[in-house]
This record gives C-alpha cells, sequence and structure tokens, in this order.
C-alpha cells in the first residue's frame, strides 16, 4: 500500500510532539487504528484527513492531495497502462469541472432574463421621454 499520506501524518505529528493517544481520541478512533494509518496498513477516511489537517495545522488540500494519491496508486500501479489511464482520468475531471462552471441553476437563469427585461423596459421608457 502507499503511504505518502501517513508518511506525512507521522512527520507532521512528531514535529508537533503529539503521540499517536493524544491525536487518535481527536479522530475518534483508537490509537491502533492511527498507527496503522500511519504506516500504510489502513486507509483513513476523507473526514478523518480533513480533521487532522486541523489538528496538526495545514493546509487540507496537502493531506486530500497525499491521501489521494496514495489511493490511486494502490490501484493502477500494476497496470501497464496506469499513466495513460490517469491521463483519460486527468482530461475527464478537467471537462468535468468546466461543465460545472457553465451550468447556472434556473434561479441565476431567471434572475439574469428578469434583469435584461428590466434593462430594456428602462431603455423603452428613457427613449420615450426623450
Amino acid at each position: 500500500m502507499a503511504n505518502q499520506f501517513g508518511d506525512r501524518v507521522r512527520q507532521l505529528r512528531e514535529q508537533q510532539n503529539l503521540l499517536l493517544r493524544q491525536v487518535a481520541p481527536l479522530l475518534e478512533i483508537d490509537t491502533p487504528l492511527l498507527s496503522k494509518i500511519e504506516r500504510g496498513e489502513r486507509m483513513a477516511k476523507k473526514e478523518q484527513v480533513i480533521k487532522l489537517a486541523e489538528i496538526l495545522k495545514v493546509y487540507k488540500d496537502e493531506l486530500l492531495t497525499l491521501w489521494l494519491a496514495d489511493q490511486i496508486v494502490d490501484i493502477a500501479n500494476d497496470e501497464e497502462v496506469a499513466l495513460k489511464a490517469m491521463q483519460v482520468a486527468e482530461d475527464e475531471i478537467i471537462y468535468r469541472k468546466s461543465k460545472e462552471k457553465q451550468k447556472m441553476t434556473w434561479k441565476e437563469k431567471y434572475c439574469r432574463r428578469l434583469k435584461k427585461q428590466r434593462i430594456r423596459l428602462l431603455k423603452l421608457t428613457l427613449t420615450r421621454k426623450l
């Protein structure tokens, strides 16, 4: 099992002079489970990763990135086409993110349409007054 995440958690915990038995209860898990997470024998849950970032005073993106990278490596490590598959996945993620930005809720569309109608009405009123 890949373990960039666990290594980083251990490093941060030790830098702050925190013991496993001090951190584990904050995550609502027992000490042996946290030890297994640090050694890469168990995978942390996403909620635990976010909580660890708070406890260890680091950006959650740093730990989430390592956590997700470990999962990807575990899945794709032995595959000959792993790099190609990751490129396809990256392209798909980029595509989906761009589509999400383009989506507007019905309320946003309605407000935009209403604003355009008000502007037309205002222009019409101003031209009649002149």
